[in-house]
């Protein structure tokens, strides 16, 4: 299985997130962009790729000690920003970034002791991906659009390890599908 880590927000936030990305999606060369859909809108703490099955079981209950020892804490949409010369165009979180850091870090630790193998270690950086470019594209007007756009505060209280499926019809633009494989609550521990 393809797997990940994320932190998932509500439905309400992803709403608000919808009707910005419409706004966006009305400014000019926005076509030439491959818009990322709702159902994948999730921050990814830790990306574990290609995971034997009989290491799943082991990885979620890892994933759920990780999750138990971490605080729920409060997040908000923020922003924007950009990779790879606007190959990949995102928004970012505000809030306890701090903790946010921390549980990707013990989601990364999670895999690596139960025994899936991680690529290098990479500073976090919180970002939600709402477009991509297989070329660089100058996307500074999305990047100012984004510069006001803020949504409401949540409390994350879980993290989700996501089973992702890559698209195999070859068909042009069809998305990932993303399944919610556990769910293990923030702050459970003791």
């Amino acid at each position: 299985m393809r797997l990940f880590a994320a932190v998932l927000p509500p439905e309400d936030v992803v709403h608000e997130l919808a009707a910005e990305v419409a706004r966006l999606r009305r400014l000019p060369g926005a076509d030439g962009m491959r818009w990322t859909e709702r159902a994948g809108w999730h921050f990814t703490l830790a990306f574990y790729g290609e995971v034997d099955d009989e290491l799943v079981p082991e990885l979620t209950a890892r994933l759920g000690r990780a999750a138990a020892r971490t605080d729920p804490f409060e997040l908000a949409l923020c922003g924007g920003g950009q990779f790879g010369h606007g190959r990949a165009l995102w928004t970012g979180a505000e809030g306890d970034l701090r903790t946010m850091r921390l549980l990707a870090g013990r989601a990364e630790a999670a895999a690596r002791k139960a025994g899936v193998p991680m690529d290098e270690h990479r500073r976090y950086k919180a970002h939600l991906t709402v477009a991509r470019s297989r070329d660089a594209v100058d996307v500074r007007p999305y990047v100012e659009a984004l510069h006001a756009f803020r949504s409401r505060t949540w409390t994350v209280d879980e993290a989700v390890l996501v089973r992702s499926d890559l698209p195999t019809s070859g068909v042009p633009g069809e998305q990932p599908r993303y399944e919610a494989v556990a769910r293990r609550a923030l702050g459970a521990a003791g």
